[in-house]
């Protein structure tokens, strides 16, 4: 059973999703937030599975609860669910460590579905959100580090930035997961990024030479 805490500071939109997410059988909703600062206090208290997370909140907003979690407790995952798509809120979301980023407008399937996907440790980015993203860090400076990447490790970045998974990747190089698994660490490592998501935004760079 997944663990689901939400956080909207509308209680309609709190009621609704709770009672959509309820009917899935390996969903459970178990708690809700008004603003980021109380949901801090809970999710410290309930150490949900998943926070959905609204952005513009009172008192503190999304953005900020996000950061502050994921310092406290890195293993609860945060997926952001807002109305507004806004480039820098996308970006700073996902820097901060939200694992995902979804408007309201999402279908309940797929919304239910985003949920197991980063509950399994995968990033999960609504249609669109991906290019504003890059174009919110479109003028950050290609890093050196790219450079030094080898051969290897320049295609798996490719590979990731083009969506595909350790499996899906090993089955394109015909190597094992386990070693592409080693190559996305080092890739990590060697990048300074915290996650596949920022590996791939850095991967744009490469495509553009």
């Amino acid at each position: 059973m997944i663990r689901v805490m939400l956080v909207d500071d509308q209680s309609i939109v709190r009621e609704g999703l709770s009672s959509l997410l309820n009917t899935k059988p390996d969903l459970e909703v178990v708690g809700e937030a008004e603003n980021g600062q109380v949901a801090i206090d809970r999710a410290l208290l309930l150490q949900p599975d998943i926070i959905l997370m609204d952005m513009r909140m009172p008192v503190m907003d999304g953005v900020a609860a996000t950061q502050v979690l994921r310092q406290q407790v890195p293993h609860i995952n945060i997926l952001v669910l807002t109305t507004f798509d806004d480039e820098e809120y996308v970006s700073q979301a996902m820097r901060y460590g939200a694992k995902g980023y979804l408007l309201k407008d999402t279908p309940s399937e797929e919304l239910a579905a985003a949920i197991r996907a980063v509950h399994k440790g995968y990033t999960h980015l609504g249609p669109g959100l991906f290019e504003k993203m890059f174009t919110a860090t479109a003028t950050v400076e290609c890093p050196p580090e790219l450079d030094e990447l080898t051969p290897r490790e320049k295609e798996v970045l490719e590979l990731i930035a083009a969506g595909q998974s350790n499996r899906e990747i090993a089955q394109t190089l015909f190597i094992s997961e386990r070693t592409v698994k080693n190559h996305v660490n080092s890739i990590l490592k060697r990048l300074n990024v915290r996650d596949r998501t920022q590996a791939a935004i850095l991967a744009t760079h490469l495509q553009q030479r």
